[in-house]
C-alpha cells in the first residue's frame, strides 16, 4: 500500500554518479503517492555525467518520476549547481512537469519557499572550475564510502556516512553549514516566508527559528533522506533497508521496458519516457 502524501521533497540525487543510491530511491518512490513531488536540485549530475556510466537503476528512477507525473503528481524540478545547464530552460512546463529555479507554494495559509541553495555558495559562484574539481574529489570519497559500507553490511553493521563524518570534523565546513542555514533563515524572514526548504549541503535538518521553519531535505548520496508533508505536519524520512526487503514482490521493479538492457542508449531512455507519459512522438523528435 502506497503512503499518500501532500508533498515530498528530495534533493541531491546525483543520477549519473557512482555515489547515487538509485536503487534505494526507486524503492522509496514506488512506496509513496504524493500530490506534489519536488526535485530540489542536483537530480541529474550534469557536471559528472559520463555516457559510459548510467545504470538501468538510474534510468528507472527517471521513468518512475515520469510515470508519477503521468498519474497526476505535480513534479517540480528545481535546478541546482550540478544541473545548472538546465537553467536556460527555466519556467518551462510540460503537463505535470515544471522546471523552475525556485518555487513558492501556499500551504494552509502559509508561504513555502523552496530553492536548491547554491546561490549562497560564493565558492561555486566565483570559482566554478575549482568547485567542479572539488566535486570530482567528493565523488571518489563517496565511492570509498560505498566500499566501506559494503564491508560493514557483510559484518552486520549499519550504514555510515564516511564523507559526512569528514565534513563534520572540518571547522571550515561546519562554519559554512551554519552560515548557510542562518542566511536562508534570515532571508526567508525578511521576505515574509513561513517555511524555507533547501538542499545543496547534504545535511538533513528541521528547526524553527523565530517565525521561520528551516528545513533541508538532505540527499540520496550520503544520508538517503526526504522531506514529507502529510496530515498538516512535516516529517523527515530516512531510508531504512529493512523496510524495503528485495524479497517483497510489491517493491520489485516490474514491467520496465528497459529492465533487461545492460547498455541503454539516450534514444532508448527518451523513447521509454515518452511511452510512460503518452507524449506524442513529434515532441520526441523535436527534443532529440
Amino acid at each position: 500500500m502506497k503512503r499518500e502524501l501532500d508533498i515530498a521533497v528530495i534533493s541531491d540525487v546525483h543520477l549519473g554518479t557512482y555515489g547515487c543510491h538509485a536503487k534505494e530511491l526507486l524503492n522509496y518512490l514506488k512506496s509513496i503517492k504524493p500530490k506534489v513531488l519536488v526535485l530540489n536540485g542536483d537530480f541529474i549530475d550534469i557536471w559528472q555525467f559520463n555516457k559510459r556510466y548510467f545504470p538501468k537503476e538510474h534510468v528507472q528512477v527517471i521513468q518512475r518520476v515520469m510515470k508519477m507525473a503521468g498519474n497526476g503528481t505535480k513534479v517540480y524540478y528545481i535546478t541546482g549547481n550540478h544541473d545548472d545547464a538546465l537553467r536556460r530552460f527555466s519556467d518551462f512546463s510540460m503537463g505535470n512537469i515544471h522546471l523552475r529555479d525556485k518555487l513558492v507554494l501556499q500551504l494552509n495559509g502559509k508561504k513555502l519557499w523552496l530553492f536548491h541553495g547554491d546561490v549562497f555558495d560564493l565558492f561555486i559562484q566565483y570559482s566554478p572550475m575549482v568547485s567542479r574539481l572539488g566535486g570530482q574529489g567528493y565523488d571518489w570519497l563517496i565511492r570509498l564510502n560505498r566500499f566501506i559500507n559494503a564491508i560493514r553490511a557483510r559484518l552486520g553493521k549499519p550504514r555510515m556516512s564516511f564523507a559526512g563524518k569528514v565534513k563534520n570534523r572540518v571547522k571550515e565546513a561546519v562554519k559554512f553549514v551554519s552560515d548557510f542555514e542562518e542566511t536562508a533563515i534570515r532571508l526567508a524572514g525578511e521576505q515574509g516566508y513561513d517555511y524555507v526548504v533547501c538542499g545543496h549541503i547534504h545535511m538533513p535538518q528541521m528547526r524553527n527559528v523565530g517565525d521561520v521553519c528551516y528545513m533541508n531535505s538532505g540527499d540520496w548520496v550520503e544520508n538517503l533522506t526526504a522531506l514529507e508533508y502529510a496530515f498538516g505536519r512535516w516529517t523527515m524520512f530516512e531510508y531504512d533497508e529493512a523496510e524495503f526487503e528485495t524479497s517483497n514482490p510489491k517493491l520489485r521493479v516490474k514491467d520496465d521496458p528497459l529492465e533487461d538492457e545492460e547498455d541503454v542508449s539516450t534514444e532508448a531512455i527518451f523513447a521509454s519516457i515518452l511511452k510512460e507519459v503518452n507524449l506524442p512522438n513529434e515532441l520526441g523528435k523535436m527534443s532529440a
